[in-house]
């Protein structure tokens, strides 16, 4: 008699119960947007219709009044949006999420709940040690545009705006070289039988790219100056025609200088911007060039250039007219505002997808790269450092 030997036990045969798996349950977002109150400042984090996408989704958004004025976006479009507006600011700051293109001052901080969720700029260069310590008195939960990272390992709203400042530098170069006060009179570009415009670009960033690309375009003659081949190498593969390049060599930058009608800037650093261009070089430049230093924001890669604001713009240093203006995109308000939002609205999507914050940001690393306070606790070394503050690494309490 033979005996059938099977590998499963008698239990194991029975009908088993189906074991299905549990939605992650959504979360619904109370975002509040107030009025931005720094200098220069025209840009809002949200236009109405991602305000409408982030309502058909089921959450809430509360507008302070005045808010998208302008970024030319009233209160009715808002309102029609489905957002609820209103001119409590303490109301506003007393939303679950905060939602500001500039950081907070420390007394906004204070209006804001204990535990609350700030997504804004951190523009660490201009911040104090008073900042994270109102923060962490709030056990607040605060994310950074500039540290959020994209699946391509890029940073999807610093490039964006670098696009946009790129772009604009031309555009505002073109303008000053018009023959009013002090310009030369130059058409910027290429015309039959006549010079084309000597562009220099210093930088080939996301910033010197775009400035590259719309020079270019409009017919200049533009050579690009970087300490990165790599950087120069890119730069050339994305353009549809080959152009002077050059690593940063005194000699040849001044030969440059000499020749050029427009020089801008757009050089980073990881702290401050490197300068390299002297003094004694602006002088040798033609007499009416102008020079955009799109790097103030980060000191200036000329020696020359000193703060302006976009009221007065403009001043005249060695017969050279320059444009130091901090945060160019602002003077783009809608676009910087569209491009903003167009980035940030499916993460916030996301994190209601997802549950909320916490889970969001154990799915996705790019996002907790964002986090720099978490419920408090600073989790951003680079800041630790730089204030001498206490620091915890984020995947060792969140993973």
């Amino acid at each position: 008699m033979s005996i059938s030997i099977t590998p499963f036990t008698k239990q194991q045969l029975l009908p088993q119960e189906e074991k299905l798996e549990v939605a992650r349950k959504k979360g619904e977002l109370f975002i509040g947007i107030p009025k931005e109150t720094s200098y220069q400042e025209r840009r809002i984090c949200l236009t109405p219709d991602a305000v409408s996408s982030l309502v058909c989704h089921g959450h809430r958004v509360m507008i302070e009044s005045g808010a998208g004025e302008n970024a030319s976006y009233s209160d009715k479009e808002y309102s029609e949006a489905g957002a609820e507006v209103t001119q409590d600011t303490q109301k506003v700051f007393g939303c679950p999420m905060i939602l500001k293109v500039e950081p907070p001052t420390v007394a906004e901080i204070n209006m804001m709940n204990n535990q609350a969720i700030l997504i804004s700029a951190i523009q660490l260069k201009t911040k104090k040690r008073e900042y994270f310590e109102a923060l962490t008195k709030k056990k607040i939960t605060a994310l950074a545009f500039e540290y959020i990272k994209d699946v391509d390992e890029t940073y999807p709203i610093v490039k964006s705006l670098s696009e946009i400042a790129g772009t604009a530098s031309v555009l505002i170069a073109a303008e000053l070289m018009i023959a009013n006060t002090f310009g030369k009179g130059l058409l910027f570009g290429n015309i039959t039988g006549v010079p084309p415009t000597e562009v220099v670009i210093l930088g080939a960033g996301t910033a010197g790219e775009f400035a590259t690309k719309t020079a270019i375009g409009l017919g200049a003659n533009v050579k690009v100056f970087d300490n990165s081949i790599t950087k120069l190498r890119r730069l050339q593969n994305s353009l549809s025609q080959r152009i002077f390049t050059s690593t940063i060599q005194p000699k040849a930058l001044m030969k440059a200088l000499r020749r050029c009608d427009v020089a801008i800037g757009a050089m980073r650093g990881v702290e401050r911007c490197p300068v390299v261009v002297t003094e004694t070089m602006v002088e040798h430049m033609k007499k009416g060039a102008v020079i955009v230093d799109v790097s103030i924001d980060t000191g200036g890669c000329f020696e020359t250039s000193e703060v302006t604001t976009h009221e007065k713009p403009t001043f005249i240093k060695n017969n050279i007219l320059h444009y130091c203006v901090p945060n160019i995109p602002s003077r783009y308000s809608k676009t910087a505002s569209l491009s903003i939002s167009n980035i940030i609205t499916p993460y916030l999507l996301k994190i209601a997808e997802d549950g909320g914050i916490e889970s969001a940001i154990r799915c996705d690393k790019g996002l907790k790269n964002g986090i720099y306070t978490y419920h408090g606790i600073l989790t951003n070394r680079a800041i630790g450092d730089w204030f001498d503050l206490p620091n915890n690494d984020i995947n060792l309490i969140v993973f």
